[in-house]
């Protein structure tokens, strides 16, 4: 059973599904009636309420990412980005161990399942500038805020 619940933000909504014990799923928009509520699914939104509050900088619910061997390794790479902090697609493509691979890092970091709690808001271009980002621009630059980083301007 798919369990779904949403958590509006001055950025917009924040949607996460589940399944079992573990989330499956983050995402951006109005995607889910807030259905069949779960115990992990509700502690995801009690932690995600508490980030957007600036009360939590890391988060403990089990999730599960699926995919490639790259997009695993792209996901394990963005999870050990510091709150607060930011990295170019060139550093993850490093820290991911495929380091001549940028624009296949960057179109994984673009298929991440779990927003917000695998961090890919963190990543800017080379420039310092803001590039792609699931839930827009404005709600990257958002998140930032919210972690007390001031975005570059596009």
């Amino acid at each position: 059973m798919i369990s779904c619940a949403s958590l509006r933000t001055p950025a917009g909504t924040i949607y996460v599904h589940g399944t079992g014990n573990v989330i499956t799923e983050i995402g951006f928009g109005d995607a889910c009636a807030d259905e069949n509520i779960t115990p992990v699914v509700r502690k995801a939104i009690e932690q995600l309420t508490e980030y957007i509050e600036g009360k939590r900088k890391e988060f403990d619910v089990p999730f599960t990412v699926t995919g490639s061997e790259l997009q695993k390794d792209v996901c394990s790479a963005l999870v050990k980005i510091p709150y607060g902090e930011t990295r170019t697609y060139k550093d993850i493509a490093k820290d991911a161990g495929h380091p001549k691979a940028i624009r296949a890092v960057a179109t994984a970091i673009g298929k991440n399942p779990v927003a917000v709690i695998i961090p890919c808001h963190r990543v800017i271009g080379s420039d310092g500038k803001m590039h792609g980002f699931g839930g827009g621009i404005p709600f990257k630059e958002y998140l930032l805020g919210v972690e007390g980083r001031k975005p570059r301007k596009r």
